[in-house]
């Protein structure tokens, strides 16, 4: 064990967090998407909802401050009558650790699929709300002197 890394991170996802350089992208999907499928390495979370490995993640993981939205979210199908409230609470969860950073893109179904599959990894997890996944991009982690 190690101190200050959130209990909910898998050894597998601490390492795939570590070796994610400036600019990959994650995803963090709901337990629909087709994330073996997808991706190129997948991360087993099944039994975690997205709000508290997302939660947990951000504690760790800066976001890209050299894009506009680092934060990218599959927009509803329209015609599909779904509001997605988990949306709020990543918002909130966001702005918790990167209050300046919490500008998100909304992306179609599919260029969201398209998107996903160029990610470095997919975080599967066993999330039941639709419309629940998230890409993040990471940034740099800014040196301690000046």
């Amino acid at each position: 064990m190690l101190k200050n890394i959130p209990k909910i991170l898998s050894p597998e996802l601490v390492k795939t967090l570590m070796e994610m350089g400036h600019g990959d992208e994650i995803v963090i999907a709901d337990g629909n998407f087709p994330s073996e499928a997808i991706g190129k390495r997948v991360v087993r979370a099944d039994g975690h909802g997205v709000p508290e490995l997302l939660d947990a993640i951000m504690q760790l993981f800066p976001l890209d401050t050299y894009t506009d939205k680092p934060v990218m979210l599959m927009e509803v199908v329209p015609g599909d009558p779904v509001v997605p409230t988990i949306w709020d609470d990543y918002k909130e969860i966001i702005s918790k650790y990167e209050p300046e950073n919490c500008k998100i893109e909304m992306i179609e179904r599919f260029a969201f699929y398209e998107r996903a599959k160029t990610a470095y990894a997919v975080v599967a997890t066993g999330e039941e709300a639709i419309y629940a996944n998230i890409i993040l991009k990471k940034g740099v982690v800014k040196g301690m002197t000046p």
